[in-house]
């Protein structure tokens, strides 16, 4: 069993995958600290000066000891706004991986088209064969 796990570990598809998920929660990271401190309050000030993050509906108010109770949907606004980010993102980085893998696949098949050398010499001798009688 323990064979059978550093078979699979050692998988260049996992590693790849692994590699993936790193670099991929650094560029969330990335996305939401730009929707935090760049996009929200921009669109705080545009809305008319509004703390995004700190939107909320009191359910509740804070009395003595007893702490406030609310619905806090300005983060759930966030979340949003960066998760759309991410998808646009990784929908531009699909579409350009395709794009390339396309190019590759329409280039081999270009390649492969092309008749070998020695196929073409023998086309040759027989066309000269055929011109001369």
């Amino acid at each position: 069993m323990l064979k059978e796990f550093k078979e699979f570990i050692a998988n260049g598809d996992v590693v790849d995958m692994a590699v993936g998920l790193v670099v991929g929660l650094a560029f969330k990271a990335i996305i939401d600290s730009f929707v935090a401190d760049i996009l929200n309050p921009i669109i705080g000030l545009i809305v008319g000066g509004i703390d995004l993050s700190g939107l909320k509906i009191v359910l509740r108010a804070a009395q003595g000891d007893v702490e406030e109770l609310a619905i806090s949907y300005g983060n759930l606004i966030q979340v949003i706004i960066s998760f759309i980010l991410i998808a646009f993102f990784l929908f531009l980085l699909v579409k350009a991986v395709n794009k390339i893998r396309k190019r590759e696949t329409a280039a081999e098949e270009e390649i492969e088209e092309e008749p070998a050398a020695d196929l073409v010499l023998l086309t040759e001798i027989r066309d000269l064969l055929k011109n001369r009688d």
